[in-house]
């Protein structure tokens, strides 16, 4: 068209008038404005939902209620093979860019990140994120919610920012860059800078975080509508529901109160059922059975039961509870006047349904920490917070029991995290877009991917994918344009083949086949897999040892009829070309992301020193950028001025969840180790703390190094022990995956029961400085880290 153009950004239009010597001898005549969009470009809104599966909503079959999503479906169409990555930070890269998960380093989660191209973490310029491209052309850009393709080590407010959304194309962003975060209590960024959630949202009197994106959302359309009416919008809005934690008002969870009451095989079978009558699903097509390795519902013992189904119910409300918010930024699009020429692409999951909370949780870092835990232990430690009712609440990180993902991934074989079976891939798509999109309820079926969205814009916009952004030559698309489908079910399918891969599970379709290995781990089997090592400690898994498994789904929806045996040559065709796709797109190794999660923790990304100042006032530094004080050998120093009768908070790190504090009750010296709420160790000192300057130390060692170790933890004021305990596990990983360590307050979720309702009990005198070292020297230091770093980060 005639206002594309390969070299982005546009260049300044020039003037229109000539200058001369004096104004009475130059002509005045600027040119009008200059527009590079078609006068009926639309509006974009894409809503991406985080760790839902296909047979959740009602809206295709499930049984959670969710009226925003069935109303952009019934005002449009919906697909039923479209699929992402079966992982967070990849399928969004892919989303954003248009190119392959791997092709833009983004086959690991950030945290998780490693020296390989296809594993780095950071998604390069050399494929701009349609945002930067859109906005060049004239589009107003926002993004809300999660993010999570930010290096981890780069999410401090000293940045730098070139990876933060602002840095691709975002001119306004507000969430979070990790892969969760609290719904209560979240670690928040407008733009670049960090900023303390308001104290209610929704119009409620308590606070949100699905609802403050909601509000959010929804001034900044108006003040799009007041400020820049005359320039179509690009929204993103990629809310942290319903990734764990599953946290919601109670009044949303009963709603569901009954529902789940036998288990999730019933579930399965109901669901099944309902797909087929809805016609979301062919006729012919397989409910797939429950894996051996995965618990039936009547393996559940009847005194777990209780707990197990109010895990599902806090799901249930937590998944009505966002799409009601995203309801709220539809209604305002349409009260706006934007409705009719706004395209809406509603995606109901950045992968399958979650098996990552395992045998169900009060705190799910807990298994990504690989401590071994009963459920006993769980129900005690709630019935100490207060019981059922607490779950959802801020005092608990609740998440289901993996045979509700499992549920909720029907009628397809395994999870998220699966990259080979489709409930780890396999997520509905709904699009409305009343000036261009005729509602039909006839479901498209051409198989399609994340990566197939940005090419589909810039189809829709009249862009031709530009050759050179900022200077940079870009990345051939991996994606293809699906206009063709709008309007026209039958559409011929224009994607012949995508690979797929994480973590060493993988898959390949081509043309009606698909052709996977399982990989080596089950997300819903606790640790690593018998003979991932050898019997000196040294990685034993090969990818070639895999069995491959191969389906023609032209007759096999589900992936039920493996024809391995039966076809070895088309299987070999098959294996030959993931191969080729794999290569082309930096694929290898086979199961690169494996490599910090299991084979080297050691080389997790951390900070890079062994010493810290900090001021006494530093507050919100990530805990993944912050100094490892809970399983490292460390001292803090703390140079305080100490008043009578002090109280308050020296220092945090982490949450109610999991995390450690050192703190000051009624003058008295206190600290905790809160072991993700199973067990809390309190070391508490005798004497009260003397007036004046004082110097207060915490050094930390292990009893036993290794991961998980016992911690022996010595408090001394003025160079004399003052209180000494042991820690009797430790957290090898992380306390949380979005708290962050303060000073001199608690701002985020409160870590002790002891001050929780005073929580953030700033801190009544004044600390000098906090000096942060850890103990050894470097090659020490070094070797500590390798033995006692986490063992399997939470892979989101």
């Amino acid at each position: 068209m005639s206002w594309a153009q390969e070299v982005l950004p546009f260049p300044p239009q020039p003037s229109g008038s000539i200058a001369g010597r004096t104004i009475q001898e130059s002509i005045y005549n600027p040119l009008p404005p200059q527009s590079h969009l078609p006068k009926d470009a639309p509006n974009i809104l894409i809503v991406l939902i985080d760790d839902v599966g296909p047979a959740q909503t009602d809206s295709y079959g499930g049984e959670i209620h969710t009226p925003t999503l069935s109303r952009i479906a019934e005002g449009g169409i919906s697909y039923n093979r479209f699929h992402t990555t079966a992982m967070c930070s990849p399928s969004r890269a892919a989303l954003l860019t248009g190119r392959n998960h791997q092709r833009v380093g983004a086959g690991q989660i950030a945290e998780l990140a490693n020296d390989w191209d296809g594993y780095s973490g950071i998604q390069p310029k050399t494929s701009a994120m349609v945002a930067e491209v859109l906005k060049d052309y004239g589009y107003s850009t926002g993004a809300w919610g999660k993010w999570h393709n930010t290096p981890a080590e780069q999410t401090t407010a000293a940045g730098p920012f070139d990876y933060w959304p602002t840095g691709y194309g975002f001119e306004y962003f507000y969430g979070f860059l990790a892969g969760e975060a609290s719904q209560y209590e979240p670690n928040l960024v407008r733009n670049t800078a960090t900023v303390h959630p308001p104290k209610t949202s929704g119009g409620h009197s308590y606070y949100h975080l699905s609802e403050d994106l909601a509000d959010d959302a929804v001034g900044w359309l108006q003040n799009h509508k007041a400020f820049a009416p005359d320039k179509p919008f690009f929204m993103y809005w990629a809310s942290g529901a319903c990734h764990g934690p599953h946290q919601v008002p109670k009044e949303w969870a009963d709603k569901y109160k009954g529902k789940f009451d036998d288990g999730w095989d019933k579930y399965r079978e109901r669901v099944f059922a309902r797909q087929k009558a809805m016609g979301y699903i062919p006729q012919n097509a397989q409910l797939t059975p429950r894996p051996e390795t995965l618990a039936s519902w009547d393996s559940i013992p009847e005194s777990e039961r209780p707990f197990q189904r109010r895990l599902m119910e806090l799901f249930a409300g937590f998944t009505e509870h966002v799409d009601a918010q995203v309801g709220r930024v539809v209604d305002e699009v349409d009260r706006l006047g934007y409705g009719d020429n706004t395209i809406i692409f509603y995606i109901w999951g950045d992968n399958g349904s979650s098996a990552e909370g395992q045998n169900g949780t009060i705190s799910e870092l807990l298994a990504q920490n690989g401590i071994p835990t009963t459920i006993d232990q769980h129900i005690k430690a709630l019935n100490e917070l207060g019981g059922l009712d607490v779950l959802g609440s801020p005092k608990t990180d609740n998440m289901y029991h993996a045979g509700w993902a499992w549920g909720g991934s029907t009628p397809y074989k395994s999870t998220k995290l699966v990259a080979a079976h489709f409930g780890g891939t396999r997520n509905p798509l709904a699009i409305r877009w009343p000036a261009k999109i005729k509602p039909d309820r006839t479901p498209r079926s051409q198989f399609l991917h994340v990566n197939d969205v940005v090419p589909t814009i810039y189809d829709i916009v009249g862009i031709t994918p530009p050759r050179v952004v900022n200077g940079f030559p870009q990345d051939p698309f991996d994606g293809l344009s699906f206009t063709s489908t709008f309007n026209d079910a039958k559409a011929r399918e224009v994607k012949h083949t995508q690979y797929f891969e994480i973590m060493g599970s993988r898959g390949i379709y081509h043309d009606g086949w698909f052709a996977d290995a399982i990989g080596p781990r089950l997300p819903w089997v606790p640790g690593l897999p018998k003979g991932f090592f050898d019997e000196n400690g040294l990685l034993a898994w090969s990818p070639d040892k895999d069995i491959w498994e191969l389906y023609n789904l032209e007759e096999d929806w589900t992936q039920s009829n493996d024809l391995a045996a039966k076809m070895p040559d088309k299987l070999a065709q098959m294996k030959e070309l993931f191969i080729m796709e794999f290569a082309k797109n930096n694929g290898f190794p086979v199961g690169g992301g494996l490599f910090v999660v299991a084979v080297r923790p050691d080389l997790r990304v951390s900070p890079p020193y062994t010493e810290w100042t900090f001021a006494g006032n530093m507050t919100r530094m990530p805990e993944f950028a912050a100094p490892a004080l809970g399983n490292k050998e460390n001292v803090v120093t703390i140079d305080a001025d100490i008043p009578a009768n002090a109280n308050g908070v020296l220092y945090a790190l982490g949450g109610f969840s999991g995390g450690l504090a050192l703190y000051i009750k009624d003058g008295t010296l206190s600290y905790e180790y809160n072991l993700f709420e199973i067990a809390r160790t309190q070391i508490k000192a005798k004497d009260r703390l003397p007036i004046g300057k004082v110097n207060i130390e915490v050094e930390t060692r292990y009893a036993v190094k290794k991961p998980a170790g016992p911690l022996d933890v010595t408090l001394k004021v003025n160079g004399v022990e003052a209180a000494k305990g042991t820690v009797p596990v430790s957290a090898p990983l992380a306390f949380t995956a979005n708290d962050c360590l303060d000073i001199g307050t608690d701002l985020g979720s409160p870590v002790s029961v002891d001050y929780y309702d005073k929580a953030p009990l700033p801190f009544t005198g004044k600390i000098e400085q906090v000096r942060v070292k850890y103990l050894g020297s470097s090659a020490q230091v070094q070797e500590e880290k390798r033995q006692t770093d986490g063992i399997i980060p939470a892979a989101d």
